[in-house]
């Protein structure tokens, strides 16, 4: 069944023209890091760098947008970062991006290569539907610190993805929480990927579409389903 997701009026209000993308998939097979979505972060990272072309990431019109948004809910964008901009600065780096696992390593290549954030949620570990909302600040927030696991609080008014049990991602799209991210045991998953004027909404469903391809081909015979941009 198809997870509902909605976006606030408020947070509507906050960033006009946002717009998302679904991907659907079922029948998943993850596993371990491979040769092959190692060559595809490496390869990610080579479009990165000719897309930039010489700039630093914030400096790309898409980042500089997704800034300005965390500016207007209270975040600080130079210390804590949305996930496109923290991978891109990753993958510039001497460390270059890391291997999680394969549906992992996919969608950060996805997200690198187009300079988009990019999101994977584990479907099966969704409670109820998902809503993008300015937090009360009393929602739960499900993290681990020191190894250990732990419990947040958002701030009130921050934006944050939430579903029926709690907070799933912290400040929009900076952090995910442990209990629906996409592990080796994940069968279900849902991939958000998100967009701000003035990256076109085309150019995002196309970040989408080659998602879907490249989940296909690392997870064989998956039922996939990639829905229409969402403006709202």
């Amino acid at each position: 069944m198809t997870p509902t997701l909605t976006v606030s009026d408020e947070v509507r209000a906050l960033t006009p023209g946002f717009t998302h993308v679904v991907v659907e998939a079922y029948g998943l097979v993850n596993g371990p890091s491979t040769d092959g979505t190692s060559a595809l972060l490496d390869d990610a990272a080579r479009r990165l760098t000719a897309r930039l072309d010489g700039r630093a990431p914030h400096e790309d019109p898409h980042m500089a947008a997704w800034r300005a948004a965390y500016t207007a809910f209270g975040a600080k964008p130079s210390r804590t970062r949305n996930s496109a901009e923290a991978l891109a600065k990753r993958a510039l780096s001497d460390a270059g991006l890391p291997r999680i696992n394969a549906l992992v390593d996919v969608y950060n290549a996805i997200s690198v290569a187009h300079l988009v954030p990019v999101g994977g949620e584990d479907a099966d570990h969704i409670a109820g539907a998902m809503r993008l909302v300015r937090a009360t600040g009393d929602e739960e927030f499900a993290t681990a610190a020191g190894g250990e696991p732990a419990v947040e609080h958002p701030e009130p008014g921050e934006v944050v993805w939430r579903d029926d049990a709690g907070v799933t991602c912290r400040r929009w799209n900076w952090r995910q929480g442990v209990r629906t991210r996409l592990t080796e045991a994940s069968v279900s998953a849902l991939f958000l990927l998100e967009g701000l004027p003035p990256m076109p909404v085309p150019d995002l469903a196309a970040a989408g579409a080659e998602l879907a391809e490249l989940v296909e081909k690392f997870s064989p015979g998956a039922r996939i389903t990639v829905h229409a941009p969402d403006q709202g």
